[in-house]
């Protein structure tokens, strides 16, 4: 690289900081890339490995009993010693419990995740030295979020893998962005190449969460047949499940479709018969649901049966091309973005 390339892109990387400044500070890290949290796959080995490339890595708990997480905390921290987060499912039925295990645990963010957090878990997390950040599927839950004294937001599409809302990434982004300037706002969903980065730092995002990028980090532990369903998929094959019963609320989970898609639909059957039958009331059910999602992921991610569990995927799958480590995604992430920088500084100096 000769002496005008090395200073356009040392021009790059000083505009690529500042775009990220706001995220950078909240998380304490080099880059403002969380990774999303997810169950069996966003264990201590993948989340340390994100922090510790310069990213930060989130924890996530899923149906974890307060004394496993406190373990996976624990075993995270001998791995790193960079900042890492806990992504918090707000049904969990032990939720405030699991709130003190982060806050023994010395944990400096907690992401809340699935629903509307309770004010009282928010206050106990910020009391109690953690920053709270939280999901705003829409505005008005984005400003309510923030008026209840959350620290940072994230913003996810529907191109995402797992659960989903209806809105698309570009969508959100365009709605809440130039709305909510109180906290750093983290958008996520369908994100895989640095480019896309660049393009929501500029509309005005903190920074970014990436999920399904990192499934086939060498540090991730899924298994190697699972993270082959990956490479060979294409953005088309990471399709939303249904909802059959208009009574029932089911929260989609986007995922690679296999014969795991049928079993939902007989799966969802079954429990709202147990609805109509008074045997199971809603919240229950919609726990029944999470549960049956964590152990359809866990045959597919752990026991690497990719026909019958759930390969739950983002669009942004088909560019997952091959295996690398954590460091050499992150490093391609920001590369991209920087390569779109420099590449903008010359048409710009070229025209002039």
């Amino acid at each position: 690289m000769n002496d005008v390339a090395a200073t356009a892109r040392n021009v790059a990387a000083g505009r690529l900081d500042r775009l990220q400044a706001r995220g950078r500070a909240l998380l304490g890290t080099r880059h403002a890339i969380m990774g999303g949290a997810m169950t069996w796959v966003s264990e201590r080995n993948l989340v340390a490995a994100i922090s510790n490339a310069g990213g930060f890595g989130v924890l996530a708990c899923g149906s974890m009993k307060p004394e496993m997480l406190a373990a996976e905390i624990a075993a995270t921290r001998k791995l790193t010693d960079k900042p890492f987060g806990v992504n918090l499912i707000v049904m969990h039925p032990q939720l405030s419990e699991l709130a003190q295990v982060c806050l023994d645990g010395k944990v400096s963010h907690v992401v809340l995740a699935g629903g509307m957090p309770p004010g009282e878990i928010i206050k106990k997390l910020k009391d109690g030295g953690a920053k709270v950040i939280a999901f705003a599927p829409a505005l008005v839950i984005g400003k309510k979020l923030v008026r209840s004294g959350v620290d940072g937001l994230v913003i996810e599409g529907m191109e995402a893998g797992g659960h989903i809302g209806a809105v698309s990434t570009a969508v959100l982004a365009q709605e809440i962005l130039p709305a909510i300037r109180e906290v750093p706002v983290f958008v996520a969903g369908g994100i895989g190449r640095g480019e896309a980065i660049l393009s929501f730092l500029e509309m005005g995002a903190a920074g970014v969460q990436l999920g399904t990028r990192f499934v086939c980090a060498r540090e991730c532990v899924a298994h190697p047949e699972f993270k082959k369903a990956f490479i060979r998929a294409s953005a088309r094959d990471a399709v939303p499940s249904v909802q059959l019963d208009p009574r029932f609320p089911v929260i989609p989970v986007r995922a690679l479709a296999n014969k795991a898609t049928a079993a939902f639909n007989a799966a969802q059957r079954d429990i709202a018969a147990k609805v109509d039958r008074g045997e199971l009331d809603m919240k229950a059910a919609q726990l029944e649901i999470e549960h049956y999602w964590a152990g359809a992921l866990r045959r597919a991610a752990v026991d690497g049966d990719v026909e019958n569990g759930s390969l739950m995927a983002g669009q942004s799958v088909g560019m997952v091309t091959r295996e690398q480590t954590t460091a050499e995604i992150v490093d391609e992430l920001v590369g991209q973005a920087l390569d779109a920088l420099v590449a903008r500084e010359g048409e710009a100096a070229g025209a002039a």
